[in-house]
């Protein structure tokens, strides 16, 4: 198996909603004839069930397990529809692949389809064992749904998303960006001065974002062929077909383009496995979408800046002169692009100051975000954002012409409206 079928497997089998319901089904399928062995081995007589009344108690069980998953999918469908509006369309597939539902569904499933077992094989005698393990995986459910309709009311609030979103950001950032700075410069780019020839370009064959690639089975081939591959678009990145997606330089023989495909993932639709700017996209679309007319909720866009001010100060704190992977020799093997700091400010900034223009509540919070950071991060990452404070500061300018809301404008303040202490003049 390819590293890219290990990759789709393991990416449906994280992913799909209903993966687990049918192995829960599956499951079903097998524990009901090892129940029946059992109970005619023992001789279960616990709960002396009749053959009338295990069948109308399973009846009604069954038919309740049944209504718990079409309601479920049903609430599933209105959280779809609430997380698209109001937070991100690009939110949806974390909700539908969190495990808490998708385990729930196989319980539901799994209890359906061993009752439907079970209630088919009473006749003149009663499967007592098996009716009792119903009874027991229908009280199960019962909690799973109740579990469940809490777990979706939590997780469908802005805080909560966001909080998630703000965790995989951090995680994601901690894999690719692993070393912190800790006062060492960061090395120039390879780009920026190598001087191998380009003998090889292989292009994409069906378009797509770039989702993930593998960086150990790249260097592997660069190491075969003595040559140092350049992966050309960044995770990400839209790939039209056509369009280039390895350039292969030096080496003693071209690389066999099947093999480069193969280590290369495409989809529809960018994840957070190997993309740092991801969590930032979601987020400051959060941000825009609170901010916009139709919603009108600073609030939510004040808690989007308070998990970006914790992704970029993690970023921020970290080397990014990734991008070069060299063998155990010392050589590069391989060479990718990833964002810099300049991407994550901007990404992070740009969009929710221009919408958020008008709301003093964002622009106390921007302030604030803006000047922590440049007060704990290394003096190589203050210019981009001593820039975007100056524009801060010109757009309060531009936008509030009273000079008291001015004044409050221009006043740093972690909660947005409401938490601040500080009464000195603001910094220009």
């Amino acid at each position: 198996m390819t590293w890219l079928q290990r990759y789709q497997l393991r990416t449906f089998l994280a992913s799909s909603l209903w993966s687990i319901p049918v192995l829960g089904m599956a499951l079903a399928l097998l524990a009901a004839p090892a129940l029946r062995r059992v109970d005619a081995a023992t001789q279960w007589t616990l709960f002396g069930f009749g053959a009338e009344g295990a069948r109308a108690i399973l009846a009604g069980l069954v038919a309740s397990v049944f209504t718990f998953v079409v309601f479920v999918f049903s609430i599933l469908l209105v959280a779809v529809q609430i997380a698209s509006a109001n937070l991100s369309p690009r939110v949806i597939a974390g909700l539908l692949s969190q495990p808490p539902v998708r385990v729930c569904l196989g319980v539901m499933v799994f209890t359906f389809v061993d009752g439907l077992a079970v209630l088919g094989r009473i006749e003149s005698t009663v499967p007592q064992l098996p009716v009792a393990f119903v009874i027991t995986c229908s009280l199960a459910s019962i909690v799973a749904f109740l579990y469940l309709i809490d777990h979706m009311s939590r997780k469908l609030r802005p805080v909560s998303v966001l909080s998630q979103v703000g965790s995989d950001g951090a995680r994601v950032i901690e894999s690719i960006y692993p070393q912190l700075l800790a006062g060492a410069r960061e090395e120039a780019g390879w780009s920026a001065g190598h001087d191998q020839p380009s003998r090889q370009i292989v292009r994409c064959r069906v378009g797509g974002v770039v989702l993930a690639f593998d960086i150990r089975g790249l260097v592997a081939l660069g190491r075969e062929s003595d040559a140092t591959i350049e992966l050309v678009p960044q995770v990400g990145d839209f790939v039209a077909k056509g369009d280039p997606l390895f350039t292969i330089h030096g080496g003693r023989a071209n690389v066999a383009e099947e093999l480069l495909l193969q280590r290369i993932a495409l989809g529809a639709e960018r994840t957070t496995e190997q993309d740092p700017a991801f969590p930032f996209r979601i987020i400051v679309d959060i941000a825009s979408k609170a901010l916009s007319p139709a919603i009108n909720d600073p609030t939510t866009a004040v808690l989007a800046l308070d998990q970006l001010h914790h992704l970029l100060r993690n970023v921020g704190a970290r080397k990014l002169d990734t991008g070069l992977v060299r063998d155990r020799q010392g050589r590069i093997r391989l060479v990718y692009r990833t964002p810099d700091w300049e991407d994550f400010v901007d990404l992070a900034m740009t969009e929710i100051r221009h919408f958020g223009a008008t709301s003093i509540q964002v622009a106390r919070r921007l302030r604030a975000l803006l000047e922590d950071l440049i007060a704990a991060l290394p003096i190589e990452r203050q210019p981009p954002l001593r820039e975007e404070l100056q524009l801060l500061q010109r757009s309060a300018e531009r936008v509030f012409s009273d000079a008291e809301d001015r004044a409050r404008a221009e006043r740093g303040d972690s909660q947005g409206l409401g938490g601040s202490s500080r009464h000195e003049e603001p910094s220009a």
